[in-house]
């Protein structure tokens, strides 16, 4: 897998960067939110830099300004950062520490908790059975799952008795609603109501580890409205029992070996543990503070909602097959026609709600993911309004609570990724880093040209 170098000059998409190549190794921790457990005690440290690799162009100096500034003012203890167009990678830094106990610096081909990163790749399975057939979009899940033919819908809470009053709902969750998030599902990490639902012990959290969290009930009728939740763990579940496969299997035989996705896992190999990114959690003061470390254990529940560990370089190969309508290099894995479908407003007339934290070490109140994201395709976010300086109407966007971020940008042919592993979520000053390399991406001209790229 090696790194292909062109001198060819070749007009950006609006932006004018220089391919860097950096080292690589070290580090592990904590596990997935949505599919294990979160927020552990913490030890002491501080952020230092480094940075690698320097660029003489304009536009790469500026996101290279970015990820060094954001180090430098303790907003983060490091960053890895990539950008591609149609044609390939166009960028790619690491600035910070991968580990500020042991001050190992910060590599591209560092391990990242992608976290809600995985609910997109789940998504591009189900629309892989969709294609062949295998699943409907519209149809009801419970003719797939049987166990979901008795989800009820939480109403409310017996003022006296404080019990819970459940009904049925008046429409089964459909397959499609599971993708758009408008299937009734919520988390209780966000829904006040769930999470008081989670306190009186009538359902497991979903921070367990297992899967007993799936039965959570409804929270609304489905396709009433939209709220983010646990639906796409129903569809990895939808996956293995449809395929015949585990959620780990299937990823591995049709999405990442295809993609040439080779560092991104439900259970990281132990040869590359040492590059798994520690997990720093801010406090009061604004400082960081990192657990000790913590041993790998085997994954009880492959979560299509939340479990997979990723590099920026892995998922900027996911990123690019869409931008490519399904295909990477000679590799196609959806049809353009089922990209497009993924890429549209699935929600109607309904808007992205703002979500509350329920844990605020967890996630900030309220929660705010950049890109002005307002509607909902399959599996991914969507801006109806451009970004003053950033993404096109129109581009396709997520993010993972450990703060990793991602955008797709159909009508400049480009897509970023952005990584840090930080808590809470939506902290202002990781917010704030993203929303500044969005900016130094798009500040070039279009004229300009990119004299070096990598088609990896």
């Amino acid at each position: 897998m090696g790194m292909g170098y062109t001198t060819q000059p070749k007009k950006s998409i609006g932006v004018d960067l220089r391919m860097k190549a950096l080292p690589m190794k070290n580090r592990l921790l904590f596990v997935d939110c949505f599919s294990r457990g979160v927020l552990v005690a913490v030890l002491a440290t501080a952020a230092v830099l480094t940075l690698f690799a320097g660029s003489s162009t304009k536009s790469s100096n500026q996101i290279d300004q970015v990820l060094r500034e954001a180090v430098d003012q303790k907003k983060l203890p490091g960053v890895v950062a990539m950008v591609a167009d149609a044609d390939g990678v166009i960028y790619q830094g690491a600035s910070g520490k991968r580990d500020t106990v042991k001050s190992i610096p910060m590599t591209v081909d560092s391990i990242f908790r992608i976290a809600s990163m995985t609910k997109p790749i789940t998504s591009v399975a189900v629309m892989q059975l969709v294609e062949s057939g295998r699943l409907k979009l519209d149809e009801p899940v419970a003719t797939y799952l049987p166990e979901l033919s008795q989800v009820q819908v939480l109403e409310e809470f017996d003022a006296s008795t404080g019990k819970a009053k459940l009904r049925p709902p008046k429409t089964p969750p459909t397959v499609r609603q599971l993708l758009s998030h408008t299937s009734g599902f919520a988390y209780e990490f966000f829904d006040p109501q769930l999470h008081a639902y989670v306190a009186t012990g009538a359902v497991p959290s979903a921070r367990q580890g297992d899967d007993g969290f799936l039965k959570a009930p409804l929270l609304f009728d489905p396709g009433s409205r939209w709220e983010y939740g646990i639906s796409t763990d129903w569809l990895g579940k939808l996956v293995e029992k449809v395929s015949g496969q585990t959620l780990e299997d299937y990823f591995r035989q049709h999405i990442f070996q295809p993609l040439g996705m080779t560092d991104t896992f439900f259970n990281v190999p132990s040869e590359k543990q040492a590059r798994v990114v520690a997990l720093h959690q801010r406090q009061e003061d604004g400082s960081f503070l990192e657990p000790p470390p913590q041993p790998f254990q085997p994954v009880r529940f492959f979560s299509g909602g939340g479990g997979l560990y990723s590099t920026a370089s892995d998922y900027l190969k996911f990123q690019r097959m869409l931008l490519n309508g399904g295909k990477l290099g000679n590799k196609r894995i959806l049809q353009s026609e089922t990209v497009a479908q993924i890429s549209r407003n699935q929600i109607g007339g309904l808007m992205l709600v703002e979500l509350r934290s329920q844990i605020p070490q967890f996630a900030r109140d309220p929660l705010r993911i950049p890109g002005s994201l307002d509607k909902f395709g399959l599996g991914l976010g969507i801006n109806t309004k451009p970004v003053e300086g950033g993404r096109s109407r129109g581009s396709l966007a997520w993010a993972g609570i450990y703060n990793t971020f991602f955008w797709i940008d159909p009508p400049r042919k480009t897509c970023a990724v952005i990584m840090m592993q930080i808590l809470p979520f939506s902290d202002d000053a990781a917010n704030s880093v993203v929303e500044h390399f969005e900016r130094a991406v798009y500040a070039t001209p279009a004229e300009t040209v990119a004299p070096a790229r990598s088609n990896n």
